[in-house]
């Protein structure tokens, strides 16, 4: 991954459990990487081994950790880093949805060596949709989750998300009823 996402992890660590919990958790991490760089590629290794050992010092699940990180990723991360991105996806949730199998298309641009997962939906009504999620990477199904909650936060409409295949158990790929407005309820 680059270290963009890793930079964002210590963000979101350093700002909700300060500077303190951070160093201990790249020590335990075994992750001696004093400023992840951007634009540099790691090992997905490094990542994985940062969320888990958040999970050990925080007392949280892993993928509540996850969950966190993924609205964290999408209200502060991309609107900071990437908010001509984010304003390209659309003016409302649906919008942003319906537009996400090509935002990653557009990332890449900016990030040649980027292996991106790939999204599609299905099922598409004015109140929802069923999002396919396709990714080399294991477990990330919560990232996801908390990815679409921080989108719904960004547009200020109700979402409500339920994973309906699971690739860990044998689905071809992640799966997602998304609901929102008067349907998330």
């Amino acid at each position: 991954m680059y270290g963009m996402v890793n930079q964002a992890v210590e963000s979101l660590v350093r700002s909700r459990f300060g500077d303190d919990a951070w160093e201990t958790i790249k020590r335990k991490a075994g992750v001696d990487v004093e400023v992840f760089v951007s634009n540099h590629g790691y090992s997905d290794d490094v990542t994985y081994q940062l969320v888990d050992a958040a999970s050990e010092v925080l007392g949280l699940p892993p993928d509540d950790v996850l969950h966190a990180f993924g609205e964290y990723w999408v209200l502060v991360t991309a609107r900071e880093g990437y908010g001509h991105l984010m304003s390209a996806g659309g003016n409302t949730l649906a919008e942003f949805l319906t537009n996400l199998p090509d935002f990653h298309t557009r990332v890449a641009l900016l990030f040649p060596d980027l292996r991106p997962p790939r999204f599609a939906y299905s099922d598409s009504s004015p109140d929802g949709l069923t999002l396919h999620y396709f990714s080399h990477r294991p477990g990330l199904a919560a990232f996801v989750k908390g990815l679409l909650s921080g989108l719904g936060k960004m547009y200020d409409t109700p979402i409500s998300v339920t994973q309906t295949a699971v690739k860990a158990d044998g689905a071809d790929h992640d799966e997602f009823a998304v609901r929102w407005g008067t349907a998330a309820a």
